[in-house]
């Protein structure tokens, strides 16, 4: 007999928001470098930034689901996870979290990559490529588009875990849009941060981007 289960929020708003912000802005950025719109592209990496800002101040002191401390486990739990000696528990499974891990470390060294990188003509240049030097600069050009595909392979693999657990009959997506799970009876709810707090995380991503769009334009 299947164990019993309770409804219980995960995933806070400001992890939501976050979290569907980044879907729109990833597209959005590739579209605009594809498209030659530059001052656009600039814009959207700026704006994940401010995004990693935020999130970064949210690992720490926002819901217990959204904290580092909280979902980054070793090899060992790991290893049990994948042997199903592990219950369910709110959040990111041990392995998924990880994955989660590279993608915000990703999405935070790629676009600073582009702060510093231009193109060997030097028309399109981030905003601090100057203090980078000429060969630098394409360095981080170069690692810039190879970290952009290695965003895209991870990319992959998150929607082919959404779908490897909608097959075995749990959707993933469901809960990052209204935050609520199914939890084992008895299970305590994770804690939330209250959303007053969200208002120090978001000053924070916003002097992040309002800094950089000042100075790159």
């Amino acid at each position: 007999m299947a164990p019993a289960r309770d409804r219980a929020v995960v995933w806070d708003l400001p992890i939501r928001l976050f979290h569907w912000s980044l879907v729109i802005l990833i597209p959005f950025a590739w579209w605009t470098y594809k498209t030659d719109h530059m001052a656009w592209h600039r814009v959207a990496g700026y704006a994940v930034l401010g995004l990693m800002a935020f999130r970064l101040f949210w690992g720490f002191a926002g819901s217990a689901t959204a904290r580092f401390a909280n979902f980054l486990r070793g090899p060992v739990t790991v290893i049990r996870y994948l042997r199903g000696r592990l219950p369910k528990s709110a959040g990111h499974n041990p392995l998924g979290s990880w994955s989660v891990a590279l993608l915000l470390g990703v999405l935070t060294v790629q676009p600073l990559l582009g702060l510093f990188a231009a193109d060997e003509d030097g028309l399109d240049s981030g905003p601090f490529a100057d203090w980078a030097g000429y060969d630098r600069s394409l360095q981080a050009e170069a690692f810039h588009e190879l970290l952009f595909y290695v965003l895209v392979g991870l990319v992959a693999l998150h929607l082919c875990a959404l779908l490897f657990y909608r097959l075995r009959g749990e959707s993933l997506v469901v809960p990052m849009l209204t935050g609520r799970a199914m939890l084992p009876t008895g299970a305590p709810p994770p804690a939330l941060a209250p959303l007053w707090l969200c208002a120090i995380g978001l000053v924070l991503g916003g002097a992040v981007f309002g800094a950089l769009y000042h100075w790159g334009g």
